[in-house]
């Protein structure tokens, strides 16, 4: 088995490099790894790095000579000229986790977000189609757009509903063009859906996450607040927010990247109410001067403090369509087959990451 991860260092893609070291070692001859230079990191300095830290596996640690035999680090640069590296060697697990979360719905960030997502998937794959045997693309649950109900598993048989924005939308596109590259090459894909992304539960430290966004956003603007300014916040009570353990989405994706699974969305078969939601985010950063609303709130209907201005100019652009989305659950019965969720308390679980980010500053990974 002969492995190229995209995305190594990224929140997801650290774990499913960690779960894949892990679990599948002894089955796994090679790793390639294509990394970005970072300021005056190096590629290979950067998964050295990673590998090295308190909050790897200690199977790692244990074993770093061995793991580092099995992992060739390429510079990102070098990704679209396989030749320079792989010569005659032949790909049989492309992991395709690398992409561009960014949740604008700007007119403006629609090419960049497009750009980064379907077009440069679409280059990944004409160049290395006569080189793999199977292409694994990480997507997301909310490719599906904003509908109610429940969700399966397979979201190609039919076109969405609207997308929240151009991210969901530019992982949609690559799904279809992903699945279509298949038809046409014979060669098998995968897509693999993982949900909104939270800490540990599974693997140490608890509540551990790599790089702190979309609801770790919300809970870092309210804890940096220094005004006495209150604040309506427009949210759906019908809805939830349905988050995933980071460690759990890898140690999925790790399980099943093997068979023969088309489609497989990596989600909670749960929601955590929206409201007690909310309050529980803003208890764990002592933010109290609050009230939820049905009612959208921008320019037109105006601000009633300089705080809430100024969250409708920023995430609030992002994270409204979300807090005001249409209840849904997502089947997870295959998924529950492959590997049960572990039993905790949604609430509690969602008010500890919170906790924990606050005691890491909300400060992100510099690997």
């Amino acid at each position: 088995m002969t492995i190229l991860l995209t995305g190594a260092t990224g929140t997801l893609g650290s774990r499913i490099l960690f779960s894949l070291l892990e679990e599948k070692f002894h089955e796994i001859k090679h790793i390639y790894l294509p990394v970005r230079e970072r300021k005056s990191k190096t590629p290979e300095s950067r998964i050295a790095t990673m590998l090295a830290s308190s909050f790897a596996p200690d199977f790692i640690k244990k074993n770093s000579e061995a793991v580092l035999s099995k992992i060739t680090v390429v510079s990102a640069n070098r990704l679209l000229s396989p030749n320079v590296f792989l010569g005659n060697i032949r790909i049989t697990h492309f992991i395709h986790s690398a992409g561009l979360v960014n949740l604008s719905t700007a007119p403006e960030a629609k090419e960049e977000i497009f750009e980064e997502n379907l077009e440069f998937t679409k280059r990944i794959f004409n160049t290395y189609k006569d080189l793999i045997d199977k292409f694994i693309y990480i997507s997301t649950a909310f490719s599906v757009g904003n509908i109610e109900g429940l969700i399966p598993n397979d979201y190609l048989s039919n076109e969405p509903k609207a997308h929240r924005n151009h991210y969901e939308a530019s992982k949609y596109a690559t799904e279809k063009f992903v699945m279509k590259a298949s038809e046409e090459s014979g060669i098998p894909v995968q897509i693999l859906r993982p949900s909104v992304l939270g800490g540990n539960i599974i693997d140490t430290p608890s509540f551990f996450i790599s790089k702190y966004m979309v609801f770790y956003l919300f809970a870092k603007f309210f804890h940096r607040n220094t005004t006495a300014d209150s604040i309506r916040i427009t949210a759906n009570a019908e809805s939830g927010l349905n988050i995933i353990p980071t460690d759990y989405a890898a140690k999925v994706i790790v399980a099943v990247f093997d068979s023969k699974i088309e489609q497989l969305n990596i989600v909670h078969s749960k929601t955590t109410h929206i409201t007690r939601g909310i309050s529980k985010i803003l208890e764990a950063v002592a933010f109290t001067n609050y009230k939820l609303t049905k009612n959208i709130i921008n320019t037109n209907t105006g601000f009633e403090s300089k705080l809430e201005k100024f969250y409708y100019k920023t995430i609030g652009i992002h994270l409204t369509p979300y807090l005001t989305s249409k209840p849904c659950e997502w089947d997870t019965t295959v998924l529950e087959n492959i590997l049960p969720m572990p039993s905790y308390n949604l609430e509690e679980y969602l008010s500890d990451t919170i906790k924990f980010a606050k005691a890491e500053g909300f400060k992100n990974q510099q690997w």
